[in-house]
């Protein structure tokens, strides 16, 4: 299922010192600078090497690694076990294990894994870029994409292995042309470096063409928790009825047992761990059973539907914000303070809310938490590829229903302009009939054949603080067009469906405008003057 790296004799020798294992897709990070680590995850998120990999080519020519020479990052800490084992195990303590972090490497995970991974509020998370990466690079030889042994071993093994590679082929025919198309539609720019623009056009040619990749393509994804984030995590992926996710919890277990072991003891506890797990599954799969009886024949609705629907929120919200943002400057109980705001004129209320906002110079300057009081649901109906960019925000409450090609797909434009529609349309019809043919044998599995183009159903729930981050970054002219018109959406929904305009008006930075030609040029830019003022 896993490809293995090569290392020489010199390379593992260094390696060992600072990664828990040389053969695994799953390892942790020890023994390194706090900023090293998070370093080395940023950059991961843009290359196509492994962590590993990354590590001797970028960053250990930077490292002092004299005295290291006696470190090896695979020998357990048995006297930090015992410590723990004292404080957090005996006595049950679990505060203990939110101080205890660790950096995990997650490499060659699915796209519909990585979904699961990225599922914690308190965790931080790193995934690798369809936009920045092109995935029609091979690993050992192989299309990167998850090969699921139990599919591999039915007779639909051989189908399974041809088409995705057959996807894989026509995503790596598309960029070639879509390069060529776009750098003939966007000439370079007097006072751009070729640098500058070629990785704008790189960016909108993998951005255009990602939707032809399979939910089965492999992704890394750089993870830094705590220990009680971990257990969380690794108690929901042993209730999973995926059996990837199930097998990549027990590899990401015996890698954090070798930093964190006291930890994660109560994983395998009968009545702790294992009967959390157990309820986990038992309770997901009656839930499962019950909508297929009540809801097994229900057909969805006919005709176009919104891709962003406001479905709840408070029609008092602008009350109990400016409430809420006048609370700690007064005297007053709640319940008079909010019948006193109900009295004032909407001048007024407005006049707080600007003041609440202040001077905001950029989109991180946020006002505080009385945005925290108002909350919206909205249920979205987007492809697969921008969900998976929306769904990483992890202070909102978000629920997806099942992937598959039900729903449709969208068709880039640009695509289309290029020529291509046809051959687009060709691998979206392979990916469905694929998936067709795995539903009844795998249902779980069938996922991996859906195009990122096809839609998926979401619900998405936020407070307005939650909502100013998300809209204010994801509308950003550097984002991609999928889920630059979600935000857009929910911005216009909460000004005129909700009628929330004091609301929508403190998220100044939300960027409403159209699509900019090349949404990375001015990041890029951006990125060569800081190059420039380096040196």
């Amino acid at each position: 299922m896993y490809v293995a790296e090569d290392f020489t004799a010199s390379e593992a020798d260094i390696l060992r010192r600072y990664f828990t294992n040389l053969d695994q897709p799953v390892f942790a990070l020890v023994n390194l600078p706090e900023v090293v680590k998070g370093a080395l995850f940023a950059r991961y998120s843009r290359s196509n090497k492994s962590l590993r990999r990354l590590f001797l080519d970028e960053f250990v020519g930077e490292l002092d690694v004299s005295g290291d020479l006696g470190v090896d990052a695979t020998i357990g800490l048995r006297r930090a076990e015992e410590l723990y084992d004292r404080v957090f195990f005996e006595y049950g303590d679990d505060s203990v294990a939110q101080l205890g972090g660790v950096h995990l490497a997650c490499e060659q995970a699915s796209n519909v894994l990585t979904k699961v991974l990225e599922w914690g509020r308190l965790m931080s998370y790193l995934e690798q870029s369809t936009r920045y990466v092109p995935y029609d690079a091979r690993l050992g030889g192989r299309f990167r994409y998850y090969r699921d042994p139990d599919i591999l071993r039915s007779a639909l093994g051989a189908r399974y292995v041809a088409d995705l590679d057959a996807m894989f082929e026509s995503y790596s025919s598309t960029l070639p042309v879509m390069n060529e198309h776009f750098r003939h539609r966007f000439p370079k720019a007097p006072g751009d470096s070729d640098f500058v623009h070629r990785q704008a056009i790189r960016a909108k040619s993998f951005d255009s063409v990602r939707g032809m990749l399979p939910a089965a393509a492999l992704s890394n994804v750089g993870i830094y928790g705590s220990g009680q984030g971990y257990e969380n995590l690794l108690l929901r992926m042993r209730a999973h009825a995926l059996p990837e996710v199930r097998a990549y919890a027990d590899m990401m277990l015996d890698e954090l047992r070798k930093v964190i072991p006291s930890f994660l003891k109560r994983l395998d506890v009968e009545n702790r761990g294992v009967a959390w797990s157990r309820y986990l599954r038992a309770t997901g799969d009656a839930m499962q059973a019950l909508a297929h009886d009540l809801f097994g024949g229900a057909e969805g609705p006919e005709g176009e539907v919104p891709a962003v629907r406001l479905v709840d929120f408070d029609p008092d919200a602008e009350v109990k914000l400016v409430s809420s943002a006048l609370y700690s400057y007064v005297d007053l109980p709640e319940v008079q303070l909010r019948a006193r705001v109900e009295e004032m004129s909407n001048d007024d209320r407005l006049r707080v809310l600007l003041t609440y906002a202040g001077d905001r110079g950029n989109r991180r300057h946020k006002p505080g938490r009385a945005l925290e009081t108002p909350c919206y649901r909205f249920d979205v109906l987007c492809d697969y590829g921008a969900f998976r960019d929306l769904q990483r925000h992890r202070m909102l409450t978000i629920e997806w229903q099942r992937l598959s090609p039900g729903h449709g797909y969208s068709m880039p434009e640009a695509v289309e302009a290029a020529g291509l529609e046809d051959l687009f349309n060709e691998t979206m019809a392979q990916s469905a009939e694929l998936h067709d043919a795995l539903l009844d044998h795998f249902p779980e599995q069938a996922a991996y054949a859906v195009a990122l183009a096809y839609r998926i159903r979401f619900v998405m729930q936020m407070n307005a603080r939650e909502a100013m981050h998300l809209i204010e970054l994801r509308s950003s002219t550097q984002g991609h067009p999928a889920y630059r018109h979600v935000a857009q959406e929910m911005h216009r929904l909460i000004e005129t469906v909700a009628g929330h305009r004091a609301i929508a008006g403190m998220m100044s930075f939300a960027d409403l405008s159209r699509e900019p030609e090349l949404e990375r040029l001015a990041s890029e830019r951006r990125a060569a003057t800081r190059r420039r003022n380096a040196v």
